[in-house]
């Protein structure tokens, strides 16, 4: 990465930034096949892995984005397959899928069954070859939050006394793995979290009391887990943070805006920036963002939806980015969309062209609003 990028990557996420996955090719998809199948070997997929994500690099840079990431294209999901790569923790099958909006995703989950740590991790060799091929765009890397492991794995008995003892080592983890990115390079990283949109909805702070838990400790709990994970980290490396309500096949897992934790979210995290999605009706509107109390906290409106290939009007979409800029300076404000497009490697229902076109959208539009 150049001098100038790394300057750029220290002030905030770019105007017209994207979260991070897209649609996988069908060449990938193929592959990814064949390998299950035992047709081709692990070496033969990641030569079709390097070649996919090179040409997805190119792509993203013609569209106009300065931050360019691996499009998750190693991923079946965009948390699970970090997750495993974390000591004590295995993936295992599960009885049934991820509930969505009229569709069940396949089964799939993650156990902890030893003392979560961090020794070595297979991302960090996929976001080295991502940033050998960055040039002088910046090489955004994403992984999960470390409440995704909160709120998503089976905790077999016998291995933590307690959630202190648990979430001292999984913090530990995330600050081994972020240094290690950071020593390759890394200083653009996002941590994706769908677990506060549990607390959007009173089915979802319902569901946490069904589990015996109070919601504002859990809530406090997540702030915890997030800030101290990121708060060794160095000074130029930028971190922000993704949030929505669940991104499978254009479906949805949960509603609600971010009002229960606003204060939380936009008062209580070390974050540099915040990917919100606000793409819909779904999201509530813009009020909780009075809460942002910090000048340099930088806030990305996810208003183009990844969800569908329909392009969104552009002069409502600016209309939007003033109505926010009545809570939060213009200044501090971005655009993005809402989401990834392919948050697992099924995709959303729309094509890659359409998905490009949307990233173009984004990028004219913040370059008309921020000139």
């Amino acid at each position: 990465m150049t001098n100038s990028a790394q300057q750029t990557v220290k002030r905030a996420p770019f105007k017209g930034d994207h979260v991070g996955s897209f649609l996988r090719p069908e060449r990938l998809k193929k592959a990814r096949l064949q390998k299950q199948n035992g047709e081709i070997t692990a070496d033969q997929l990641r030569q079709i892995e390097d070649e996919e994500i090179t040409k997805l690099v190119e792509k993203q840079k013609e569209a106009g984005l300065k931050a360019v990431s691996d499009g998750e294209f190693r991923r079946s999901w965009w948390h699970f397959d970090f997750l495993e790569g974390l000591d004590g923790v295995e993936a295992f099958e599960t009885s049934k899928g991820l509930q969505f909006d009229g569709v069940e995703t396949k089964a799939r989950g993650i156990k902890v069954t030893g003392k979560i740590g961090f020794t070595d991790h297979y991302f960090i060799d996929h976001f080295r070859f991502l940033n050998s091929i960055a040039g002088d765009a910046v090489a955004k890397f994403t992984i999960p939050s470390p409440n995704m492991l909160l709120y998503r794995a089976t905790i077999e008995e016998g291995i933590y006394d307690s959630d202190e003892a648990l979430v001292e080592d999984l913090i530990s983890a995330y600050q081994g793995v972020i240094q290690k990115l950071y020593d390759e390079g890394c200083r653009y990283l996002q941590l994706d979290d769908t677990s506060w949109a549990t607390f959007f909805s009173e089915e979802g702070r319902a569901s946490l009391k069904e589990k015996g838990r109070d919601p504002e400790e859990a809530a406090a709990l997540s702030a915890r887990a997030l800030n101290e994970s990121i708060a060794k980290r160095p000074d130029d490396l930028l971190v922000t943070m993704h949030i929505c309500r669940g991104n499978f096949q254009s479906t949805f897992m949960s509603s609600g805006g971010y009002e229960a934790v606003s204060e939380t979210i936009f008062g209580g995290l070390d974050v540099d920036g915040l990917f919100l999605e606000f793409d819909d009706e779904r999201s509530g509107g813009f009020e909780p963002l009075r809460y942002v109390n910090r000048p340099d906290l930088h806030v990305v409106l996810g208003l183009i939806t990844s969800k569908f290939g329909e392009l969104e009007d552009a002069g409502k979409v600016k209309a939007r980015i003033e109505e926010a800029a009545t809570y939060v300076p213009l200044d501090q404000l971005c655009l993005s969309p809402q989401c990834g497009f392919a948050s697992t490697e099924e995709g959303n229902l729309l094509t890659e062209e359409q998905q490009w076109e949307k990233v173009r959208h984004v990028v004219r539009i913040a370059e008309d609003v921020w000139k």
